[in-house]
């Protein structure tokens, strides 16, 4: 019994690290300032938060640096760059020190990297602690990264709601405080235990009601972090309710364990156990029918292929060639960089997920021209809650999986859908409504991406690799910002020195052009719409090829079951 509350006090410390490390969600805060201050153009602005998520390129060092130094270590070396990168960038905001360009930007790097190595830690702690149930864990803990720019901005607020600049003093320090907070409980990991179906019972309990009180904790800051702003009482008011929140999940595990709840028949359709989506843990008893359908899979190629040849059209002939047939596997990097699997998944990534981001990046000049920029922050922390509800919804494959049958791949393309139509909708209509509406729809869609491909990556090539696979895979959050961010910003430029007569409106500050009205990003809106698109067809075709996997799965459960 030790044990199991001990491992529920490591899942909250992964959640509150997930909670108050998310600080790239908030560059749209004080990107304007930043702006101003270095005397950039829109481009140069734009290579700056490419620079933060180029830090996600190195994410695969935190994965490598697990295996030479403790834990711990890693999560220190992680706040300390943060508190390196952003820290130097407030004195630069401040006007305190000057900087060249290329520094800010080495210092937007090494900001961006710390977020990843943060990350890492949460995964390597819920995969490693939560072996039945690693898909829930993660999506849970993964969700609350969501919750950072509110939370952020009721920190800025009950400061000093007029500071803008207060953000990236709060991104220096906040995460050297959580880091030393969760400390203890790191230190003193328990050893794993195996577990039984009452143990797993009571943890479907338990990850039911966390989900609960998550929600409600989502609902809280949507509704009331807009009041934050009206004064810095009511601002702390709402920090500390918030604050309960999530002290309170630390209680919920006990509250289950409790003999009265203990007492409660738990309704079997919302059990996890032998859940579909559970990777099978190679300590389980069910570990010797999995190596026998590995070792079928080569055999099951070999004929799938003569009969594809024999039978099917060229398109199938693709569709089906080296697909992965059992989850689970263990993928070295070279077998990786091989997969067709692997590459569908990238693109589905980076056409989907990617350019929500780069959106939530830009949404300080999409408001600005739009003539919203006076709701910045509500609009940066609307997005960024709808990410957290996005990423709390990718739990809904692992509660629905006793009356859903249906791949976490097919989940994936479907939460895609939304992405194309918000642009789309943005694109129609630069009103407050429409811009409040794309960004929800943006936020609710890549935050379900950001929270399922953890779990992807762990079924697809295996739970032993993910520290490394998944950072591979985020290879393509610093490209997509890259490529997205400069066709907005060169869109953008190109409006701001159009003729003012124009249907835009130019205002220059030195060398610092500043584009005002809906033509900004309507050229933007539209090709990321049709990139999102792409993604879109990626990820289904990425479904097609791996249902056959979550199948087999299927089989193996109900054998077991027998």
């Amino acid at each position: 019994m030790v044990w199991e509350s001990r491992k529920w006090v490591i899942l909250l410390a992964s959640i509150w690290i997930q909670a108050f490390t998310g600080t790239n969600f908030d560059f749209s805060s004080y990107s304007s300032d930043l702006k101003s201050v270095l005397d950039i153009t829109q481009l140069q602005l734009n290579y700056l938060s490419v620079a933060s998520d180029m830090g996600k390129a190195f994410g695969w060092c935190s994965g490598i640096s697990l295996m030479y130094f403790p834990l711990w270590v890693v999560m220190f070396m992680a706040a300390f760059m943060g508190l390196v990168g952003y820290g130097l960038q407030w004195l630069v905001i401040m006007r305190l020190i000057t900087l060249p360009y290329f520094v800010v930007f080495f210092l937007c790097l090494i900001a961006g990297c710390s977020i990843c190595w943060f990350n890492t830690i949460c995964y390597v702690l819920c995969v490693k602690h939560f072996a039945a149930n690693r898909s829930l864990a993660l999506s849970l803990s993964i969700s609350f990264n969501g919750v950072s720019a509110a939370l952020y901005t009721l920190l800025a607020n009950a400061i000093n709601s007029s500071d803008d600049t207060l953000y990236l003093l709060l991104n220096a320090i906040v995460p050297v405080l959580i880091s030393l907070l969760v400390l203890f409980p790191i230190l003193h990991q328990p050893q794993p235990q195996p577990h039984s179906a009452d143990t797993l019972q009571r943890d479907s309990l338990v990850f039911l009601c966390l989900n609960i009180l998550a929600i409600v904790t989502g609902l809280y800051l949507l509704f009331l972090y807009s009041f934050s702003s009206n004064s810095a009482t009511m601002a702390r008011v709402i920090l500390a309710g918030a604050i309960f929140l999530l002290v309170l999940l630390l209680f919920l595990p006990g509250i289950v364990y409790s003999r009265e709840w203990s007492c409660l028949t738990f309704p079997t359709s919302f059990s996890l156990y032998n859940s579909r989506f559970n990777v099978i843990d190679p300590d389980d008893h069910d570990h010797d029918l999995h190596k026998e359908l590995i070792g079928d899979e080569d055999n099951a190629r070999n004929g799938n292929a003569q009969s594809i040849r024999e039978k099917k059209c060229c398109f199938v002939n693709v569709l089906e060639r080296e697909q992965i047939t059992t989850l689970g596997e263990e993928h070295s990097i070279r077998l990786l960089m091989r997969r067709w699997d692997f590459w569908l998944y990238y693109i589905a990534y980076f056409c989907g997920g990617t350019i929500g981001l780069v959106y939530s990046n830009n949404l300080g000049q999409i408001s600005q021209s739009l003539g919203h920029s006076s709701q910045t922050s509500s609009i940066v922390t609307l997005y960024s809650t709808f990410s957290f509800f996005g990423r709390l919804l990718a739990a809904a494959p692992d509660f629905l999986s006793g009356k859903i049958h249906f791949a976490r791949t097919g989940w994936f393309a479907a939460a895609l859908v939304p992405t194309p139509i918000a642009f789309i909708l943005l694109a129609i209509s630069g009103s407050e409504t429409a811009l409040h509406i794309g960004t929800s729809l943006i936020g609710l869609s890549s935050g379900f991406v950001f929270s399922a491909a953890v779990s992807i990556t762990l079924e697809l090539f295996g739970p032993n690799s993910v520290g490394v696979n998944h950072n591979i895979l985020i290879t393509n959050i610093p490209l997509g910002s890259c490529l997205y961010g400069l066709l907005a910003a060169l869109i953008y430029d190109s409006n701001a020195t159009m003729n003012p007569t124009k249907h835009t409106t130019t205002t220059w500050l030195r060398e610092m052009s500043m584009c005002m009205g809906r033509q900004c990003y309507f050229q933007t809106f539209i090709w990321w719409g049709c990139i999102s698109v792409i993604g879109l067809v990626s990820s289904f075709l990425l479904f097609m090829r791996t249902r056959k996997a979550y199948d087999n799965f299927e089989k193996i459960e109900n054998r077991n079951r027998m």
